[in-house]
Parts: structure tokens; C-alpha cells; sequence
């Protein structure tokens, strides 16, 4: 018989019981001063004063105690990602989604059950606070590993920016930016620095677990003269895959053995070669090969190096160790990501044309205090794009990706399983055209859709709360490529709580936490907070960037005529006063 990955993981965590631990961390998120790239000093966010965060190392059966002190000027939380949080909804994290956020002073205490294994990282999921860098890698260890290994290192790849994310974020969410470009980070990072060495022992096995904690951008992934074997894929061990390189982009991670040579005379680079596709534009000097050292012999030359010609990968063809059989789905959602200029005359994201607005209600609480309007989207509030699914139905959705860029999509609560790939966009009216093996199928949590093609993906709603879906380039994130799935809202009640901390924080900034999405009771949605929509009209994208910037053209033409005009006032005072200057002294001489 077999069983889901989330009751394996219950029965993993009961066989581990008598072996778990309470592992606490407490972090005082901080403002620190650091140059992790070595080219600019500027403010970062750190934890306990110091830069980077430290990672978190648990095992399998542990609860993990994060104690949270907000030492910033602005509110924070913290999302576990990839992690389930089975029964365990309040503490997933995405501020206004599950939770009011961490007010500044405040303080939260996270805890969280500990019943899968594998490579995660940790982030603040509340203004973009990581790409700023409040992130850090999490790792669980097995108490039996599938594969044998003698020592394992984590490479944790990110990109990094110069200015704040406030900063930038204003800039991109702009009407003087109609073509939605996303800001170009200035260099990669690895383990949060930059020329970072990994020492290897002739002959022994190494587990390099490989992270993406990016902001936008997708790294390829190789290392010269060495073979690399995939093992693990988001917390999913799988059959042994061989590969000379593979992308990983923005949240994903892998796990991959490497054996070491029998010869210690060179060390060898480890390459993370930035995809330039990711970017709107590759400025001169940013680096894209970003890389680390192999060291066999800190005495010894470098190898050749030998630059990746990106082998052909698709992760639908890895294998699951623990197969997981598919069922045919109860509900199918088809949802189309996209980018244009709504309303508001800026350049939005939108799934099937609504943007993600944040509700005045954490929606977890919406859930939990609206009884049998509990079931009804009505009450999420449009923006939120509430999608309501059954308890233990299995739940299909089609990502179309209707824009030029690649995106990759990142579910909370689950794993899910890769059932297709197209090109195009899908029709929803038709079958879906091109399913894979379904017998074991590809699972993880976070899936690239490139650019005009589709990705059919299917899980299980076993587990009850409220789950974002959500491209993880952090830009799309904030201009509203988001919906919110509310899952087995009938049950929640009677399977989750919410401790008395939460609504003391939402207390503290003001923030009702009964209610619908606009804190009233029934269906008043009145004062709930609303997006921006779609223009009106036969206008193109073209069309669209050429009022833009006609507006533009108009504000900077009417700045230019109030310039001129205040000039010439200047003027007409000055020769004013020189006149005058001019009468006084003849009065004076007569």
C-alpha cells in the first residue's frame, strides 16, 4: 500500500519520539553593518548583531523553539520553508496570511514540530525583509539516511543587492517603471560571502546540500573534474540521478554526493553561474560566474577551469525513493500569470487578472472566527484570491505562464507532485495535453514554469489551514503573483488553534484579527482592502507603455514650464531690486 509523504513523515516522527529534542534558538533580529561581497559596506538584517543569520541544524523528531525578538524599525515574521506545519498552521509565518507580523519591540515564540528531513532555509516572508538578508539555511537530518556519506557541507547560493529593498521596491512598483524591469542584484553570494573554500579529503563522499535563497535570480550548478549525484530534491530523497550541472532557481534546494579524487596537486572551482535570462538587462560589471573552492591542498595551483554548458535537466524525470501514487483530481485550477499596467498605471502581476492585495484580516483568522461563512471565498476578500478546497480531495493546478520571464512557483504545506509540462497556454475547456508517469510522479515545492509554457502539478488537501501559492522571485511576490488556498476550512476549527500570542501582537499595531477580510462580521466586505484592476478598454501592452509614458512626458513638461516660469520670476525680481538699488542712490545723490 501506499502512503502519503505526510503520513509517512507522522509515522517517521512517532518512531523518532523517544529520540527528540527541544532545539531552541533565540534570535534578536537586528540592524547590521556588513559587505559581504567586498565591493559595498551598507545595512543588512541580521540576527543577535550579527551577519549572516546563523543556520539552524535539527534532526528529525526534535521541535524546533525560535525565540523572536524584533529589534527593527518595521514589523517582521519568519516562514520555515518547505516545512509542513502539519496541525501546525499558525506558525507557517507569511505576514497578514497566517499571522499578524512581529511588531517592532515585540516578541514571538515560534514552535514547530520537526516531521520531515531534508534541506530547507528559513526567511522573513514580510516586506521583502530577506532579500536584505534575513535568511538562513535549515537543515533536517535523518535518523537513517537513505544514502551513506562521510561529511556533508551547505552551499547556500543568493544574489545581493547595494541598495535597501524599500528602496528598490518603490522604484520597480513605479509608473516611471511600465515595463515592469526588476532590479539587477550587483553580485552572487555564497553562504552569504564571497570566496568561500570547502576543504575535501582524498577518497571520502560528500553531501553538498545546494540552496537557492535568491531574491530573482537562477544559478546553474556545476564543479570542474568532479561528478555530481543528485540525492534529494526539496526534502524529497530520490534514486540516484548522475549530472555534470543543473539549474536551481529562487527556493529551491538539492542534495548531491561528490566523491573526492585520489590526488591532492590541484583544487578545483566550484562554479554558480548566474542565468542571465532572469534579468531585464546584465550590466557590465556584474559577475555571473559566482564561485567557490574545492581544496584538496591549500598549497596547491587551480585545475583548469572548465566553464558548464548547461546540460539539457528537467526535475519531473527524478525519481521519488518513497513512490507516492497519483489520483485523478476532484478540482483542476487553471491559473495564468501575467504583467501588465492596471489602474493604478503601474506594472502588476496578476493570476487570471486579480493581483494579490494583503486583507485587513490574517485570512487564518478569517478562517477561524466566520463558522459556517467559513467555506465561502466571499469572505477572503477578492484580493486575497482565495481558492477553497475539500478536505482530502486531490487538487490539480495548471500554471500558465503568459509572461517573458520564468517564473518559479513555491506551494506552503506541501509537497507537490510534477504531472506535465506544455507549451503554450492551456486551455481549460480541453484535457490537459501532456501528463507524465503518473504512477510515482516528480514531487517537491517549488516548480519553474518558463516562459509561455505550462506545468500541470497535483497534491492532496490532507492538510487543513491557509497556504499561500506564489512566485518566489520576491519582486513578482510584492506586485501581487499570489492566491490563497483555503484548505479543508470545514475541519480547521476542530484541528488548529491560535495561541493568545498572535492577537497580542495584532493588539499591539492595531490590526483586528476576527472577522471577514475586511474585520466585519457576514459578508460586509465594506473598508476591506481592494487592488488595483485590469484598464478598461481595447488598449495593448504597447499601448499601455506608450500613455505611460506620454503622463510621464506631460508631468516632466509641466516641471520643466513651472522651472522656467520660477526662473524667470527669479529674474524679473532681480532686475526689480536693481531698479530700485538703482532710484535710492540717485534720491540719495540729489
Amino acid at each position: 500500500m501506499l502512503l502519503s509523504v505526510k503520513s509517512l513523515a507522522v509515522l517517521a516522527l512517532a518512531a523518532t519520539a523517544a529520540q527528540a529534542a527541544v532545539v531552541t534558538y533565540n534570535w534578536n533580529i537586528t540592524y547590521v553593518t556588513a559587505n559581504p561581497d567586498g565591493l559595498f559596506e551598507r545595512r543588512v538584517v541580521g540576527v543577535n548583531n550579527q551577519f549572516p543569520p546563523p543556520a539552524i541544524d535539527l534532526t528529525l523528531g526534535d521541535t524546533l523553539v525560535i525565540n523572536v525578538i524584533n529589534s527593527l524599525e518595521e514589523p517582521t515574521s519568519l516562514h520555515s520553508h518547505g516545512l509542513f506545519q502539519i496541525g501546525n498552521n499558525q506558525y507557517d509565518g507569511p505576514a497578514m496570511v497566517t499571522q499578524c507580523p512581529i511588531p517592532p519591540g515585540g516578541n514571538f515564540t515560534y514552535t514547530i514540530p520537526i516531521a520531515q528531513h531534508g534541506t530547507f532555509w528559513i526567511h522573513s516572508h514580510a516586506k521583502g525583509q530577506y532579500v536584505d538578508g534575513l535568511r538562513a539555511p535549515l537543515i533536517i537530518h535523518n535518523t537513517n539516511e537513505t544514502y551513506q556519506y562521510d561529511a556533508e557541507y551547505t552551499v547556500a547560493l543568493a544574489d545581493w543587492y547595494h541598495a535597501q529593498h524599500a528602496d528598490m521596491l518603490a522604484q520597480y512598483l513605479s509608473i516611471f517603471n511600465p515595463s515592469g524591469a526588476e532590479p539587477v542584484p550587483q553580485s552572487g553570494l555564497i553562504n552569504q560571502a564571497s570566496d568561500v573554500k570547502f576543504n575535501f579529503v582524498p577518497g571520502k563522499t560528500y553531501r553538498l546540500r545546494v540552496i537557492n535563497m535568491s531574491a530573482l535570480s537562477m544559478f546553474h550548478f556545476h564543479i570542474d573534474g568532479h561528478e555530481m549525484q543528485i540525492i534529494e530534491v526539496d526534502g524529497i530523497d530520490v534514486q540516484k540521478t548522475t549530472v555534470t550541472s543543473f539549474p536551481i532557481t529562487a527556493a529551491q534546494r538539492y542534495s548531491i554526493l561528490v566523491t573526492a579524487k585520489n590526488d591532492t596537486s590541484s583544487n578545483y572551482i566550484m562554479h554558480a553561474d548566474m542565468d542571465p535570462a532572469m534579468f531585464d538587462s546584465v550590466p557590465d560589471d556584474l559577475q555571473l560566474n559566482v564561485t567557490g573552492t574545492i581544496v584538496y591542498n591549500a598549497a596547491a595551483s587551480l585545475a583548469p577551469i572548465e566553464y558548464s554548458q548547461w546540460d539539457p535537466f528537467n526535475d519531473a524525470t527524478l525519481v521519488p525513493v518513497v513512490p507516492e501514487a497519483t489520483s485523478e483530481p476532484d478540482q483542476v485550477f487553471a491559473l495564468t500569470a501575467a504583467f501588465s499596467v492596471l489602474n493604478d498605471y503601474i506594472n502588476k502581476a496578476t493570476f487570471n487578472d486579480i493581483t494579490y492585495v494583503l486583507p485587513k484580516v490574517p485570512s487564518l483568522y478569517t478562517a477561524m472566527s466566520m463558522g459556517n461563512l467559513s467555506s465561502d471565498p466571499e469572505v477572503y476578500g477578492k484580493y486575497a484570491h482565495p481558492l477553497v478546497i475539500k478536505h482530502n480531495q486531490w487538487i490539480e493546478i495548471v500554471v500558465n505562464n503568459n509572461d517573458p520571464g520564468n517564473h518559479p512557483f513555491h506551494l506552503h504545506g506541501h509537497v507537490f507532485q510534477i504531472v506535465g509540462r506544455g507549451e503554450g497556454i492551456y486551455d481549460p475547456s480541453t484535457p490537459y495535453p501532456s501528463y507524465y508517469n503518473t504512477t510515482n510522479p516528480a514531487r517537491r515545492d517549488t516548480v519553474l514554469v518558463p516562459s509561455n509554457e505550462n506545468v500541470a502539478i497535483r497534491f492532496k488537501a490532507d492538510n487543513p489551514g491557509i497556504w499561500l501559492f506564489h512566485c518566489h522571485i520576491e519582486w513578482h511576490l510584492q506586485a501581487g503573483l499570489a492566491v490563497t488556498f483555503i484548505e479543508a476550512p470545514e475541519v480547521m476549527p476542530s484541528v488548529l488553534t491560535v495561541d493568545q500570542s498572535h492577537y497580542d501582537q495584532c493588539k499591539a499595531l492595531g490590526i483586528p484579527f476576527r472577522g471577514n477580510a475586511a474585520g466585519n462580521d457576514g459578508l460586509d466586505l465594506n473598508g476591506a482592502n481592494l487592488g488595483p484592476d485590469p484598464l478598461t478598454g481595447k488598449f495593448t501592452a504597447k499601448g499601455i507603455v506608450a500613455l505611460v509614458f506620454t503622463i510621464i512626458s506631460a508631468l516632466l513638461g509641466l516641471a520643466t514650464v513651472i522651472w522656467y516660469a520660477h526662473e524667470d520670476d527669479a529674474q524679473i525680481a532681480a532686475d526689480m531690486a536693481k531698479a530700485k538699488a538703482k532710484a535710492n542712490r540717485e534720491e540719495e545723490a540729489n
